[in-house]
């Protein structure tokens, strides 16, 4: 497991965690051995011991090695360590060009398509490598703080063969190409259709397809025509307009083949911006038709509900059976033109011919009568199939796990997560630290012998007693109470209220059926009090699944299956730093009982909140070196562990007084540089009794100080 201070390759010190992924990791550490800074990709625990996912990550190593380009972030090193696997790659210092649109709101005509070319190179070259990145968008580019363009992160980047190659990936949605979309073909001319996008919000500042869920904007990029990046921004010129439309033709046929083709309308378009010199492919000029495998037509259904599948095909199917029977047509012409020059014509086969076709059409309708009379009961013979009477479904039953000892938090998920409704009640006990499980009313296994199993009906309600301190707060009674009441009055007591719903026809749809723990009952201020509203007769309801360590496209598939839309969704800090990038919280209990159409919505954790520090001190002077001397003009450095400079000075005078702020990490060096003149001296040889006189020196002198920083 990777920690913050550990030493990986015996030469790279791991310093903080930058970034995450579905598959990995990022951090920033210091290569030792060149002195320099590096970003270190290392794949995640749960996936190293899986050799499928250790396989792929070993392949995008052996990809990205290969692509050495300035428009790239270049990888350096590739190793396995202790079961870590890691790249280590070039760090950036800069921002990504999504917040750089953001800082700026739009770019300008000329900076944007500047953008586009560096970008377009560095895809160039990955291309020639035949290596397609697949998920270009703005967050996807870094601009240095020297306005070098870089395309990073080929996390599902895959080594294409000379063949076109399919992938299930769809990358970032607002982004992804048609054919992404759907699940089928994806090549080169896909990450000309993303860098379309990407060149499109540069220049207007928003994205042409946008919508309330993640599938709606997929199928906007499928069927709805691409805007005219002028319909916004008006002074946009029409090469740039033309570039931006034909990068994003809905078929791959109609795009930029190549990237060195769309570079080349770049650069002209800086030249002359107002020329229409892009050319535009015509379908129906061209004619071009890709043929779909069965794997690729599989792939596209497994994308698609069945109704549209079902539709989808019966139309293909449709449209063979006419291309069939023009065949058939062209077929039967070139066979009467043959007939009408053949000279031999033969009317004893012509009779032959008809007699057999009349008799066959005599045999087609025996079969159909005969079908037709079985299924009405004319022809009452054959086998007889009796219809077995349905069994009743059984209760599934699941194990009871051992909640005891639990924090309840943690223990109130487990049983969530399996099925079980938990209700808390609450037991003074200074033993034990408040908030922990003393008994559950079903205790589970001590040990994973079989025999000691305890199997439980699913939604069988386990009360947990949990330990509070001799100091609580009395729980208000909220059952029968609407549940914008019930939460007013918990929250103002200062708990925290959790809801779950479920089906009572006595108690009106939206009003409290129970609570856990009960009214009158002593709790922790700030424990959580959990009341289950009423859903009414249980009608046409849908059951909340669990999102929770998800990442936001798997939930949003989730829940769109179960006709639930996203709502919204945030991003927050959360101490569990394993759900880092992936759902952390959802607006309705796992479990409980929504309407279709009800709106979900997320958070989408950022990872644990990092500490900050401060530095208010004052610098002492560089007393450890005995030459300094009062009045000698110093110049003074602070810089973090992290390498961020907090101060460049040149000072004689100290103290130095500093006032910073929002620091994020906990030491730093101080670097103090000064010139120390030496007079002139004179020595005598005792040898020779000669006198030599040494003229004067200055010498330069480097002080360095550890300073530790005080936490906020």
């Amino acid at each position: 497991m990777i920690k913050i201070g550990m030493m990986i390759g015996d030469r790279y010190e791991i310093l903080e965690r930058i970034g995450t992924g579905g598959m990995s990791d990022v951090y920033k550490a210091k290569d030792y051995k060149l002195n320099r800074f590096v970003a270190v990709k290392v794949l995640k625990q749960e996936f190293s011991e899986n050799a499928n996912f250790v396989s792929k990550f070993r392949v995008e190593a052996q990809a990205a090695a290969g692509l050495m380009h300035p428009n790239i972030v270049n990888v350096y090193d590739v190793g396995e360590e202790d079961g870590i696997y890691y790249i280590v790659m070039e760090q950036v210092e800069g921002i990504t060009l999504k917040k750089y649109i953001e800082r700026k709101a739009r770019l300008s005509v000329k900076e944007a398509v500047s953008i586009a070319i560096q970008v377009s190179m560095g895809l160039e070259a990955a291309h020639n490598n035949h290596i397609i990145h697949r998920d270009i968008k703005p967050q996807n580019i870094l601009i240095s703080k020297e306005g070098k363009v870089k395309v990073t992160d080929f996390g599902i980047a895959k080594a294409a063969t000379s063949n076109t190659i399919t992938s299930n990936v769809m990358g970032s949605v607002h982004y992804t190409s048609p054919e992404q979309a759907r699940g089928g073909y994806s090549d080169e001319k896909s990450d000309i259709y993303s860098l379309g996008i990407t060149l499109f919000e540069m220049l207007t500042g928003r994205v042409p397809f946008n919508g309330e869920t993640t599938v709606a904007i997929a199928i906007k990029h499928i069927q709805e025509e691409m805007p005219s990046p002028r319909e916004y921004v008006p002074e946009i010129p029409i090469s740039v307009e033309q570039i931006v439309c034909k990068c994003c033709q809905k078929s791959p046929d109609r795009r930029y083949q190549s990237m060195q083709e769309l570079i080349v309308d770049l650069k002209q378009s800086l030249i002359n911006p107002d020329e229409d010199f892009v050319k535009l492919v015509d379908p129906d000029e061209e004619a071009s038709t890709r043929m779909i495998t069965d794997r690729d037509m599989a792939q596209i259904k497994r994308q698609s509900d069945r109704r549209d599948s079902m539709e989808e095909a019966m139309r293909l199917k449709k449209d063979n059976m006419r291309n069939y029977e023009y065949e058939e047509e062209d077929d039967e012409d070139e066979e009467e033109d043959w007939d009408e020059d053949d000279e031999d014509y033969d009317p004893k086969m012509e009779r032959i011919t008809t007699i057999l076709a009349v008799v066959a059409a005599l045999l087609v309708g025996c079969i159909i009568i005969f079908v037709v009379g079985r299924a009405i009961g004319v022809f009452p013979f054959g086998a007889q199939v009796e219809e077995e009477p349905a069994q009743e479904e059984e209760t599934e039953q699941v194990e009871m796990i051992k909640v005891a000892g639990m924090q309840v938090d943690d223990a109130k998920r487990a049983l969530l997560e399996l099925g079980l409704t938990p209700e808390i009640r609450y037991e003074v006990s200074n033993a034990y630290e408040a908030g922990t499980v003393l008994r559950a009313s079903v205790q589970g296994a001590a040990t994973s012998n079989d025999q000691d199993k305890v199997m439980i009906d699913k939604g069988t309600v386990v009360i947990l007693t949990v330990a509070e301190s001799a100091e609580g707060v009395k729980v208000p009674g909220t059952t029968g109470k609407s549940k914008q009441e019930a939460t007013s009055m918990l929250e103002k007591e200062g708990f925290v209220v959790s809801v779950t719903e479920g089906y009572d026809p006595s108690v009106q749809s939206g009003y409290v059926i129970s609570q856990s723990p009960e009214a009158g009952m002593m709790a922790p201020q700030g424990s959580s009090v959990t009341i289950r509203v009423s859903q009414g007769t249980e009608e046409n309801k849908v059951r909340v699944p669990n999102l929770v360590g998800m990442e936001e496209m798997d939930a949003t598939v989730t829940l769109t299956e179960l006709g639930l839309p996203v709502g919204n969704v945030t991003t927050v800090s959360n101490e569990d730093a394993s759900l880092a990038g992936k759902v952390c919280y959802q607006s309705y209990s796992v479990g409980s009982y929504v309407d279709k159409g009800t709106a979900i919505d997320l958070s989408i954790s950022t990872g644990p909140e990092a500490a900050t520090y401060k530095y208010t001190e004052g610098i002492a002077a560089p007393t450890e070196d005995t030459d300094y001397q009062n009045g000698m003009s110093v110049n003074v450095t602070v810089t973090t562990a992290d390498g961020t400079q907090l101060l460049s000075t040149q000072t004689s005078s100290f103290p130095v007084s500093v006032n910073y702020t929002g620091i994020k990490s906990a030491t730093g060096t101080i670097t103090f540089t000064f010139r120390v003149e030496k007079e002139a001296t004179t020595t005598t040889d005792p040898n020779t009794g000669e006198t030599v006189t040494n003229p004067p020196v200055s010498e330069d002198r480097t002080v360095q100080r550890e300073v530790s920083f005080t936490q906020e």
